[in-house]
């Protein structure tokens, strides 16, 4: 079921009424039956009524709580499907915003034929959008940028419009839609419905208030709703420099199907996914400049279960909603309290159970206490895993399945080699070889010399972990340390991407992880040249992963893979048709002195997305 925002259990705050209780016309009360609604949320059972009598109306609610069908029942049953003409108009902050609650909308309306819902966003191709609004489209749901677009252009009109939805209003105007969220208003006749949802109400929401809604009725969900209460909430102190490791071995034990992790910046996404990459974790990453596109593709791995794990900013995430996420972490602490309501909001949703744990620095208390403040709720201390929990989770994993294994049979060549290693070593007992065994399975190869140990072999052993886990699509593969000398005649590969077209290392990464079947742990060193770039791929490609490889594209060009042959002659060598014997090209020179970026060398530089990249191949992870 696509709907944003389902209804809730009935909680001691959900007045005992029924979907049937509210006025809902017959075609919209049978889809939301149909739905599987029964026990309106508070916000629902309050602005429902009120809407549907024609009232303008305030919302204050966090996400989660059933907004969309809180104005999108009442907005349908405003709407007259035989006038091909825009009647209602929903504005979001984000496109993944905007596209679900368009989806939850148009299964809202199934039941009301020649009813069409569209969504405009930027990111997608304007033309399809133009197509639908030529078609007659009642009801549009929009980003402030993109409808502002459709009206100068021509393509839409607001003339219509008696049905106005300004849709987590605090973003909208946090995100700078301010001036674009008034010329909207204006454009709209001024004898409409309004109704404003916003998860906070400063001065600036209230002045958006006054200026577009008539005498409004002001509701308000309390501050701790269930999607908060149904979250576990707890906290670690983690100093900077350990956050990549204690969050491998945080998603190494979960017992949850998928987890989001959050991050301040861009730049960060990138870093800690291609951190979980490397360490064999199927995690991937989006932030606020993705092509939508892409986007999408990475949203839709996640619900599929190809992805484990996104790494994402608040802008990215907001507005999604994907059944399989049991665990939130945030990497950051959020620069705003009501910015970790929303994080948090990602899992608990609908009746569902979830966790959230908080990185915290040590000088990050006050953040903590302000969290604690906005969901009236004592946030619990827990520690971060050590490398022997992780251990220790594995082991059981693993002994846990050994019943059904045994009972499968074909043990014989197994049970063979056992009994001839035990004669061999009759000072071994067999309690002994099986905790050898275990160890070996979970990647402990034993302690490391003395001044070798602290966060190498944590890391290590997180990897191991997160790997054997089935995370990753290799987890039979033998780990390989980060620092661990590479495999003398390792394979070499070229693809057609480098300096001069604004690649990273990260973007070759995804690509080769993505279409390759690849982890992190398969690559070896990664040089960039002006025109092209060399991967090491020790363990060699099969014939499949270098077609798919082949058709990639990254910065906006295709990767064309293929073995590397060594520097090519430069147009100075004999038979090049000019002065036989000159010196060679910029980028064979740079071929045998290696490339100035290395995918194994130092932090990664911050992203610069405003340099001749195109959005979202960083992101595909």
């Amino acid at each position: 079921m696509t709907v944003l925002d389902p209804a809730l259990p009935t909680t001691d705050e959900t007045p005992a009424v029924t979907f049937a209780d509210l006025g809902l016309p017959p075609a919209l009360l049978g889809a939301v039956t149909d739905l599987g609604f029964t026990t309106p949320t508070a916000i629902q059972a309050e602005a429902i009524p009120a809407l549907l009598a024609g009232r303008d109306i305030t919302g204050v609610a966090q996400t989660g709580t059933g907004k969309t069908a809180a104005f999108g029942l009442p907005l349908l049953a405003a709407v007259d499907p035989e006038l091909p003409e825009v009647q209602a108009l929903v504005l979001a902050p984000t496109r993944e915003l905007a596209q679900q609650v368009a989806e939850a909308l148009s299964s809202f309306a199934e039941g009301i034929d020649g009813l069409e819902v569209v969504a405009v966003y930027g990111g997608s191709p304007f033309l399809p959008q133009v197509r639908s609004l030529k078609r007659g489209a009642q009801v549009v749901v929009g980003t402030p940028g993109r409808v502002i677009d459709h009206l100068d252009r021509g393509t839409m009109t607001l003339d219509g419009v008696k049905f106005l939805v300004l849709d987590e209003a605090d973003e909208m105007l946090r995100m700078g839609f301010a001036e674009d969220v008034d010329r909207i208003a204006s454009a709209a006749p001024k004898e409409r419905q309004v109704a404003l949802f916003s998860a906070t109400m400063p001065p600036q929401i209230r002045r958006v208030a006054n200026d577009h809604l008539t005498d409004p009725v002001a509701i308000q969900v309390d501050r701790q709703s269930s999607t908060v209460a149904s979250v576990r909430q707890t906290y670690a102190v983690v100093p900077f420099r350990h956050k990549a490791g204690a969050l491998a071995r945080v998603l190494a034990v979960t017992d949850a199907d998928a987890a989001i992790v959050f991050v301040r910046t861009r730049s960060a996404a990138e870093d800690v996914a291609v951190s979980l990459v490397e360490r064999g974790v199927a995690a991937a990453y989006i932030s606020g400049d993705v092509a939508q596109g892409d986007r999408e593709k990475i949203v839709e791995r996640v619900r599929s279960g190809a992805i484990s794990v996104l790494v994402a900013t608040d802008v990215a995430a907001r507005g999604l909603d994907i059944d399989r996420i049991g665990l939130v972490v945030n990497f950051d602490v959020p620069g705003e309290p009501e910015a970790y309501v929303h994080r948090i909001g990602r899992t608990g949703r609908a009746g569902r159970t979830g966790e959230a744990l908080t990185f915290v620095t040590p000088n990050e208390n006050g953040k903590l206490r302000a969290i604690e403040r906005t969901t009236r709720q004592k946030l619990e201390q827990v520690q971060i895993p050590s490398p022997a929990d992780v251990s220790a989770h594995r082991v059981t994993q693993l002994l846990g399945r050994v019943p059904a294994r045994h009972d499968k049979g074909r043990l014989d060549l197994y049970r063979t080699a056992a009994t001839e290693f035990l004669a061999e070593h009759p000072e071994l007992d067999p309690v002994e070889l099986i905790a050898t065994l275990a160890a070996l399975s979970v990647g402990d190869e034993g302690p490391a010399p003395r001044g070798e140990q602290g966060d190498d072999l944590d890391d290590a052993l997180s990897r191991a972990s997160l790997r054997d886990t089935g995370r990753g699509d290799h987890h039979d593969r033998p780990d390989r340390p980060r620092n661990a000398a590479r495999p003398t005649g390792a394979l070499r590969f070229r693809v057609a991407v480098g300096r001069n077209h604004g690649v990273q290392p990260g973007a070759i990464v995804g690509a080769l992880t993505n279409e390759g079947g690849l982890t992190g742990q398969d690559l070896g060193k990664i040089d960039i040249f002006s025109s092209f770039s060399l991967v090491e791929i020790p363990g060699g490609l099969t014939s499949e992963a270098f077609e798919r490889i082949g058709r990639a594209r990254v910065a906006g060009r295709p990767l064309r893979i293929q073995a590397d042959q060594g520097p090519r002659p430069g147009r100075g060598a004999p038979g090049a048709g000019s002065r036989g014997g000159e010196g060679p090209r910029r980028d064979h020179r740079e071929h045998r002195e290696g490339g100035q970026r290395r995918h194994e060398s130092g932090p990664r530089r911050p992203s610069d997305d405003r340099r001749g990249r195109v959005p979202g191949h960083r992101d595909r992870y």
